[in-house]
């Protein structure tokens, strides 16, 4: 491979593209009433990628230059043949990858959590927003939250570092802002809130009324806390900053209070081969059509190249006016979060 078509991916505003995170299914066990819709319509298995496909695409990043491959779906643990995939994808650390992980809503660590620290996977992101059953089954509406908690138990003993995040729903977890801090500082765990998406259906559920503005949840935490800003970055959109009385890490994802794209890094790959660019746009390049037409690279790594010369510079979220602006159309289990 010559120097151009090894040299990394950087897009028009001179970021470099390391991070990739990838969708293996649009299906998932819970119905998350801010992700999916109840009686939600999947598509069809002939329309995935195989995971034979996925391997090839997620190698092909890795080539240009991705150095943090992030597992998604819908719950990416219920694609049959999962863990084969994690194990294909083992052999890129050392060799370009950093980090391979994934996020879960945890109802499946129970019985993967042992292979998953197999296949180099060192810590999960688990989506967790409540601690009270009965609130659980309303948000997940088909989720039971001993299964989850049992799940997280087995990814600690099996020496899986665990980071919980919450999304911020006002009038649904406002409520239990410090039990979560508790519970997450008690077991170790770092602990990310994030401002809830105008995506998917909003006819159903009124992301305005639910929005929960992460300043407010900050200045909550400053009364009880002292809350020391820290400079770290792992690649996401997080800003931290620590407890300084218990010593924790807590995160604030502000796609609407903080727009975090100036560092934007990543890319999103979903389940039928399709690129976003942005979370919060539209734009997006099919990667499933050079993949299937040549069993050679050349044109997939071409095709790659030109959707991050299109990457835009940022979303267009906004509550502002107490109207729902930037609002996405597209299911966020569509994109993998």
């Amino acid at each position: 491979m010559d120097h151009a078509a090894s040299a990394p991916l950087i897009d028009p505003f001179a970021r470099p593209i390391t991070y990739l995170r990838v969708s293996v299914t649009d299906r998932c066990d819970f119905r998350c009433v801010y992700c999916m819709a109840e009686h939600m319509q999947f598509l069809p298995k002939a329309e995935l990628l195989t995971l034979e496909e996925l391997d090839r695409l997620c190698s092909a990043f890795v080539g240009l230059g991705v150095r943090k491959l992030r597992i998604t779906g819908g719950e990416p643990l219920v694609r049959r043949g999962i863990m084969g995939f994690f194990r294909q994808m083992s052999r890129h650390l050392g060799s370009g990858l950093e980090e391979l992980t994934l996020t879960t809503n945890g109802s499946q660590l129970g019985r993967f959590a042992g292979e998953l620290v197999d296949c180099g996977v060192q810590r999960v992101n688990v989506s967790l927003d409540t601690l009270q059953a009965d609130k659980f089954a309303s948000i997940t509406r088909w989720g039971r939250l001993p299964q989850v908690l049992d799940g997280i138990a087995a990814a600690k003993a099996a020496g899986l570092r665990i980071k919980i995040n919450v999304v911020a729903l006002k009038g649904v977890n406002d409520d239990e802002l410090f039990d979560l801090v508790r519970w997450c500082g008690d077991e170790g765990f770092d602990l990310t809130f994030i401002e809830v998406m105008p995506m998917g259906d909003l006819g159903n559920e009124n992301r305005l009324d639910q929005y929960w503005p992460l300043n407010d949840l900050r200045k909550q935490l400053a009364e009880r806390f002292t809350l020391i800003d820290l400079a770290e970055r792992t690649g996401g959109p997080a800003r931290y900053v620590r407890l300084q009385e218990t010593g924790q890490k807590i995160g604030f994802i502000t796609p609407l209070t903080h727009n975090f794209c100036e560092s934007c890094n990543r890319v999103r790959l979903t389940c039928t081969g399709e690129l976003y660019m942005c979370l919060g746009q539209e734009d997006r390049a099919d990667l499933r059509a050079p993949l299937r037409a040549s069993e050679d690279d050349q044109p997939l790594r071409h095709a790659i190249r030109a959707a991050i010369a299109h990457k835009p510079k940022g979303h267009d979220f906004d509550y502002s006016r107490q109207s729902v602006s930037g609002q996405m159309p597209r299911h966020m289990s569509h994109t993998g979060g």
